[in-house]
């Protein structure tokens, strides 16, 4: 999902500043293990940014309880993109996904057990010896919006696609020249995809990426496209989670979406204001939406799935892995141990132990991704 900061979105606009931070499980650190505990480490090559120690499959928290036939999509759709790279290094797991096609697992039960057989845990942890191996899980989603064709009633806040000298004009034009000088006008005229009612959800697409249309006809028919990202003017991010606090009206740590969007509510005449603050403008083309169940495709190439799909830093987990997940919810701190697949990165989410979580779609995805900055623990499993 090529967002267009491809950092935590609600993070990015809030600053990274989140509240709702949980408390990750209380279970003893895994110890460091010989190699020998579970076979030879897999190149070093693959991951230069992070250690892998070997691990058993009980230092994993949570792993019995999991719904793991649920993640059986994710592993079957990494399978089908699997990176050359990792082919030729690892060429263990030509076989692992001719035979997760092959054998998908009737239960949960079937799942680990196959999991068991064919892969071997190991602990993702900071190059540096002795750092913490608690890193941090942000949230992601994608936005879901209602939208018109024409401008009409409400729907009068336009997404472009890309102006065609945008190849050319570099950076191109800011935000507030877009709203105000006709040579920008002039230039996206015509460009419009759709239109939106409320600014700041043309804001949240922008930072996501890609979303969502609800497009909503005249005659009260709808239908549902997706937006992706096309390209942006080349200005530089700035959060207006951090403009909000640097006007004081926000406090450090508290500046999340909801915040932003009540303060919007309050203060519309100064919404412009808060806009203005960010310069990026981000492009898109439609999309068809085939299938309503999957999210749009992540930078491994395949469809990511909600709460099964997560992003990292490439250069610590391949693209494709199995990675078990240790952290907790957003709000409740209630635990959230579960198989992802590392299919999807950004330019935040560095480091060895790190992680964007996929929520999905919809109001409740949009909450949660809004408020997650939690502890994290991560395991990755590699073919034995």
């Amino acid at each position: 999902m090529w967002r267009a900061y491809r950092g935590p979105a609600i993070a990015l606009l809030a600053l990274c500043a989140l509240g709702g931070c949980g408390v990750v499980s209380t279970d003893a650190p895994a110890p460091e293990r010989s190699p020998a505990a579970a076979g030879p480490l897999p190149p070093a090559s693959l991951h230069p940014g992070a250690r892998w120690l070997p691990a058993a499959w009980g230092d994993l928290p949570g792993w019995d309880a999991d719904r793991t036939r649920e993640a059986w999509l994710a592993l079957q759709r990494s399978c089908e993109r699997m990176p050359a790279e990792v082919q030729r290094d690892a060429p263990g797991w030509l076989r692992v996904c001719q035979d997760a096609v092959r054998q998908p697992p009737a239960d949960d039960a079937a799942a680990r057990a196959w999991l068991v057989q064919r892969l071997a845990p190991y602990r993702v942890l900071p190059l540096a010896a002795g750092a913490s191996g608690e890193g941090l899980a942000t949230g992601y989603f994608e936005p879901q919006i209602d939208a018109s064709r024409t401008p009409r009633g409400a729907f009068r806040v336009p997404l472009y696609a890309p102006p065609a000298d945008l190849a050319t004009r570099k950076p191109w034009y800011t935000r507030a020249q877009i709203d105000t000088l006709p040579a920008a006008q002039a230039a996206l005229r015509g460009r419009e995809i759709a239109y939106v009612a409320d600014p700041l959800d043309a804001l949240l697409l922008q930072v996501q990426g890609s979303g969502r249309l609800r497009l909503i006809g005249v005659d009260g028919r709808t239908q549902t496209v997706r937006l992706a990202f096309a390209g942006h003017n080349d200005q530089p991010y700035q959060s207006i989670g951090r403009w909000l606090i640097d006007q004081g009206e926000a406090r450090p740590g508290e500046a999340s979406w909801p915040v932003i969007r009540e303060w919007a509510r309050r203060f519309p005449q100064r919404v412009p204001e808060l806009l203005a603050a960010n310069p990026r403008v981000v492009f898109f083309r439609e999309e068809p939406l085939p299938d309503a169940n999957l999210g749009p495709r992540g930078a491994q190439g395949v469809a990511l799935v909600p709460e099964r799909s997560i992003a990292v830093d490439p250069k610590s987990i391949p693209y494709g892995t199995p990675v078990w997940l240790d952290t907790t919810e957003p709000l409740t701190a209630t635990p959230l141990r579960r198989l992802v697949l590392a299919q999807d990165t950004g330019s935040a989410i560095t480091g060895a132990v790190r992680a964007d979580y996929f929520w999905g779609w919809g109001e409740r995805a949009e909450q949660q991704a809004g408020r997650m900055k939690q502890p994290l623990r991560l395991w990755l499993l590699w073919p034995k």
